[in-house]
């Protein structure tokens, strides 16, 4: 057993390792001791070779502990080329990362660089001239890197010692993410080594899947140290409204809870209001919960964000208060972005960020007192991360989670009755404290847009390859060893006749003519899907994007704002605008994630219980209360499948997005025959549908029998005339092989069998 005085002895032997000047930075930094993610880091990349995943809370010193030894080794024995290599998604995160340690870089001597594609080309050449200490790195400009520089590659590298991929819980199971593990491969047999991988999260699922994904095409071990975590304590608030209700009693005081994971919460203090709803209770509620503290507002969507900042700002200019109220999210200009994330930092302003995903990862915004989430998050990964942002220097983290909705009808359905948004806010705290659980990573098995992406770039940067060679170069990278030789060969058949790539006389392949247009654009290098937006301009200043151009006159929202168009420059994609005043709704496309099928089995068990979390004001406990009422009076915690009166029914899965949309299709794939009709759904919640059968109990037997007799086949559910078009090249493939992968990654046949079993024995 580890005793205290063990680990302060491993901690001061670690501490002896590091040369003077990190030893003088951890001074500095008034730290008593190395800390626990340090320690473990630090003991795997001084006493093995083998690659690391670091998973512990944000805030927890996860970079320094990365890079105090990477910075010990490389300072210690110089690289006789760029000895280690950052990647990152985020520009943003490139530009931040290091400048908690910047004073360190400095005084070691050790050369870092950005490299993406806001960076000068001048700062890229001194690199390319003089190969030297730490690339940091998008992974757009690492594909454009392979594919371009290729001849120049073991020059850059030769001596490359390790590769950081940070927060790759955003990373696994993603296009973007097997794009990497596809890159560090490509880069480990062109330098004739495997550097080392080191892995940071604060929010990994399954530590296990993880590793594996973080070593795919490596023969080299993962070290995961297993980290004590004390008890996280939080303060913690939900509240609820109903969309311009006036009644007084709405109104409530904007005050948090605080909570221990794990434990029940205790009663907080309050902050007290004093402004009166004037305008919206919900909207006028939020607002003062962050009117005086330094917050981010996460929205689920750059709709709901738009729309926030202008009301936040509305409200203010009725109340005669300064605008505070800043924006964040991916289709705004980079210019509107680094303000937002510049003034955040300062000390001594207090003002209020409205964001998207684009600030739920680790960007530096220094001292933030609370986090505000309009609407559930989607998981208990994007609420921990988001939660994370706040409470930071020894403080506990904030967050304030405020529900909206229209108020039922005393007529309307049952399924309106419930409040879904609170539900699945409940479900995703009580999952944490209760389980600790986090969602695992969805891995996928036929990536065919990224299959198509990395066969031409790797004949873009190796030139003419027998269909023989490619197929041994490609199908052996990590991200596709499961997809079936004749499945590449239908790719390359249907790639040469779509001239993206051609045959020569000698047999061999090349990139075509087609395929030269895609990979002359920047826009080749990113595998997620971009849109062909317009670019908004107000005078000299760029505003940001929109997709569709409205015509001259026409008003929009953006950054938080209103805009006239006054000129369209439809061949440039420029659309000319004035500011005028106002608040109007924006609509981007847009897709909103998947939520796994445990948040759905405890958002029923949330109906199930009595408990009374601490953590819900007075109206969210009121709302909360009346959906239970409902719930145990209609039947539908204890029947899946609810008579909603007439020919209607509503079907309950509980199942997560992947098993409920294989329920949904195979309802509208057999509905003739278990005569169903009008098949409606909404999320991934309920199921209604008219049907002539009065017995419950002998439809859903019928069903079981079915499921039993000819099990669920996933692509027979696919419907002929179907073309599942999602990622980026997409449509470029096949559409037998798009077929095949929607139903082999999009739709789950196991969990939507044993709930149908299920159904059958229900009381």
């Amino acid at each position: 057993m580890t005793t205290p005085n063990d680990t302060a002895r491993e901690a001061e032997r670690i501490f002896e390792r590091f040369p003077d000047f990190i030893r003088e930075f951890i001074y500095r930094q008034s730290w008593d001791s190395l800390r626990a993610v340090q320690i473990a880091a630090a003991r795997t990349l001084f006493e093995n070779d083998h690659h690391l995943l670091l998973t512990s809370s944000t805030a927890s010193g996860k970079t320094e502990a990365a890079f105090f030894p990477i910075l010990a080794d490389l300072w210690a024995d110089p690289p006789s080329s760029i000895g280690a290599l950052y990647v990152a998604p985020l520009k943003s995160l490139i530009n931040d990362q290091f400048s908690r340690m910047e004073e360190l870089l400095d005084e070691s001597g050790i050369a870092v660089t950005h490299w993406h594609g806001d960076v000068a080309a001048s700062h890229k050449r001194k690199l390319l001239e003089k190969p030297r200490g730490i690339l940091q790195i998008t992974p757009e400009s690492l594909e454009s890197m392979l594919m371009n520089r290729s001849n120049d590659i073991v020059r850059l590298f030769s001596d490359l010692r390790y590769i950081v991929v940070d927060e790759i819980h955003t990373l696994t199971g993603s296009d973007r993410g097997n794009q990497i593990i596809c890159q560090l491969t490509r880069l480990a047999r062109l330098i004739g080594h495997e550097p080392r991988r080191i892995g940071l999260s604060a929010t990994v699922g399954d530590a296990a899947l993880a590793a594996t994904w973080l070593a795919g095409g490596s023969s080299i071990p993962v070290d995961v140290p297993v980290l004590a975590e004390g008890k996280v304590r939080w303060r913690l608030g939900m509240e609820h409204f109903y969309i311009q209700n006036p009644k007084a009693n709405q109104t409530q005081e904007a005050k948090l809870t605080p909570t221990k994971a794990g434990e029940r919460a205790e009663q907080g203090e309050a902050k007290s209001p004093d402004a009166v709803a004037r305008l919206d209770a919900g909207y006028e509620y939020m607002y003062d919960c962050v009117r005086d503290c330094k917050s981010l507002v996460f929205s689920n969507s750059r709709e709901e964000t738009e729309y926030l900042t202008a009301t936040f700002r509305q409200i203010a200019a009725a109340r005669g208060e300064p605008d505070i109220f800043l924006i964040h999210h991916g289709n705004l200009s980079a210019a509107i972005r680094e303000e937002a994330e510049l003034k955040m930092k300062q000390e001594e302003q207090n003002v209020v960020t409205c964001a998207t995903v684009t600030m739920e990862l680790g960007i530096d915004i220094g001292r933030l007192e609370r986090v505000l989430q309009s609407q559930s998050p989607h998981s208990v990964s994007s609420f921990l991360q988001r939660l994370g942002r706040s409470g930071r220097r020894g403080q506990p983290p904030e967050m304030m989670m405020v529900f909206r909705e229209e108020e039922p009808l005393p007529n309307a359905p049952l399924p309106q009755l419930i409040p879904w948004e609170l539900l699945r806010a409940i479900a995703i705290v009580q999952l944490y404290i209760e389980e600790r659980f986090i969602e695992p990573p969805n891995i996928r098995r036929m990536p065919m847009s990224l299959l198509f992406h990395q066969t031409l770039s790797m004949l873009a940067s190796s030139g003419e390859l027998t269909p023989k060679r490619l197929a041994e170069r490609i199908l052996t990278l990590p991200p596709f060893t499961e997809v079936d030789r004749e499945d590449y060969r239908a790719l390359i058949v249907s790639m040469v006749q779509q001239e993206y790539i051609e045959m020569t006389e000698e047999k061999g392949l090349i990139v075509g003519l087609r395929g030269e247009q895609l990979i002359k654009s920047f826009k080749f290098y990113a595998v997620f899907k971009d849109s062909e937006d317009y670019t908004v301009r107000c005078g000299s200043d760029e505003i940001g994007t929109i997709t569709t151009p409205p015509p001259v006159g026409d008003r929009f929202a953006l950054a938080g704002r209103v805009w006239e168009v006054e000129e369209l420059d439809i061949p440039r994609k420029l659309i000319y605008v004035k500011g005028v005043l106002g608040k109007m709704e924006v609509s981007w496309p847009g897709d909103y994630g998947e939520i796994h099928t445990k948040i759905l089995e405890r958002m029923k068990r949330v109906l199930e219980e009595d408990t009374v979390y601490p953590y819900l004001k007075e109206n969210a406990r009121e709302r909360l209360e009346n959906a239970r009422h409902v719930a145990r009076n209609t039947g539908m915690l204890q029947h899946s499948l609810v008579h909603l009166g007439g020919y209607s029914w509503c079907l309950f899965p509980w199942l997560g997005t992947r098993s409920f949309r294989t329920c949904r299709k195979y309802l509208k794939r057999y509905a003739t025959e278990l005569g169903v009709s009008s098949i409606e759904y909404e999320g991934c919640q309920f199921i209604t549908f008219k049907m002539s059968e009065t017995d419950p109990s002998s439809w859903l037997s019928r069903l079981a029998d079915k499921v039993r007799r000819e099990g669920i086949e996933p692509l027979r559910l696919v419907e002929n005339g179907e073309i599942p078009v999602f990622e980026k090249y997409d449509d470029c493939i096949p559409v037998e092989l798009l077929r095949r992968a929607y139903a082999t990654d999009r739709l789950r046949a196991d969990e939507l069998t044993s709930r149908i079993l299920f159904w059958e024995n229900e009381e």
